[in-house]
């Protein structure tokens, strides 16, 4: 089994910046994904890199803002926020899986308890 841990999350105003970081207890052979959710609204994705490092998606809200990279001798993921938005505002949980990489949650079969990022305007 694979567990995920999220960190880093917290308050910041608009414009700030925030890095979360996954911890996995597995070996470092999974496609990881980032996704949030908000209040009242569905999980939606946020960023997908392939087990290798080399394919990455993004989802449009958050191009040229967010960056996801991973360390896999100290099995981390990390999702680097800046310019971050009120609308960015959500629970921000890590994901894992062997079926492909993307922005469809059906991909991954691990997940993080999610942590909180909270953006004030």
């Amino acid at each position: 089994q694979v567990q995920l841990s999220e960190s880093g999350g917290g308050l910041v105003q608009a414009g700030g910046s925030l890095r979360l970081s996954c911890a996995t207890s597995g070996r470092n052979i999974y496609n990881m994904g980032w996704f949030r959710q908000a209040p009242g609204k569905d999980r939606e994705f946020v960023a997908a890199l392939s087990w290798a490092g080399r394919g990455i998606e993004y989802a449009d809200s958050v191009k040229g803002r967010f960056t996801i990279s991973r360390d896999n001798a100290r099995n981390l993921v990390f999702l680097q926020m800046n310019s971050l938005k009120p609308e960015d505002t959500a629970v921000y949980y890590c994901a894992a899986g062997t079926g492909g990489y993307g922005s469809a949650a059906r991909l991954y079969d691990y997940w993080g308890q999610g942590t909180q990022v909270s953006v004030s305007s």
